[in-house]
């Protein structure tokens, strides 16, 4: 059996490589822009992988104030919070109830479209993969405050760092519309040093472009 690897930046991207989750190259986005790299969260699909990611957003969590619910958007966001609730209780001791939304509310049984802890009164923690554009934090972030709960912030694996549809990034803009702090467990800046250490000249050249023509 081997030990366990600890959250940090430079093994979560190695193991991110090694699934697939990251890919560098060139990948034509949903915004069109021509990207150096690609990162699909969704691929992090087995235990070793999902647990690495949830020990980074309990190890985030613990540093925030005002944790009382966690939570993750339909449908990718909810291993991501379901891991992050037994990462907290297994490495740090607490136990923090969780919830996430469905797609479409459901008209029998309890209802509704928010599952798992109640969120009335609560300051609730976001927990997803990206954001791109900010629409899908948004939509949730609706739907947590009509059900009378308070946002306390929101935690993504990967900040693009690069500008949205103005002059700020996407989690810029969701940061200052929505007045809540967002943090990021790895950044492009990551990457780029990632790649500078491994001596991927070639790699590294085009992710110096892209940020220069998109970054913040």
């Amino acid at each position: 059996m081997t030990t366990p690897v600890q959250f940090n930046p430079q093994a979560f991207i190695e193991l991110a490589l090694s699934r697939g989750v990251l890919k560098f190259g060139e990948f034509t986005l949903k915004s069109g822009r021509v990207s150096p790299y690609f990162f699909n969260a969704g691929l992090l699909n087995d235990g070793e992988a999902l647990s690495l990611l949830a020990q980074g957003y309990a190890d985030q969590l613990m540093q925030c104030n005002d944790v009382e619910v966690i939570f993750g958007p339909a449908y990718k966001g909810i291993p991501f919070v379901a891991a992050t609730a037994v990462a907290l209780s297994q490495n740090h001791g607490v136990s923090v109830p969780w919830g996430f939304n469905r797609k479409e509310a459901k008209d029998h049984g309890e209802g509704g479209v928010l599952v798992g802890a109640a969120v009335e009164g609560k300051k609730v923690w976001i927990i997803d993969d990206v954001i791109t554009a900010g629409t899908a934090i948004r939509e949730v972030v609706t739907i947590l405050q009509n059900a009378g709960a308070t946002i306390a912030g929101v935690l993504v694996a990967l900040d693009r760092q690069e500008r949205g549809q103005g002059e700020l990034s996407a989690i810029q803009e969701v940061q200052n519309e929505l007045d809540i702090p967002v943090y990021a467990l790895i950044t492009m800046k990551d990457l780029m040093d990632y790649l500078a250490a491994k001596g991927e000249t070639e790699a590294l050249a085009r992710m110096e472009a892209y940020r220069v023509k998109y970054g913040i």
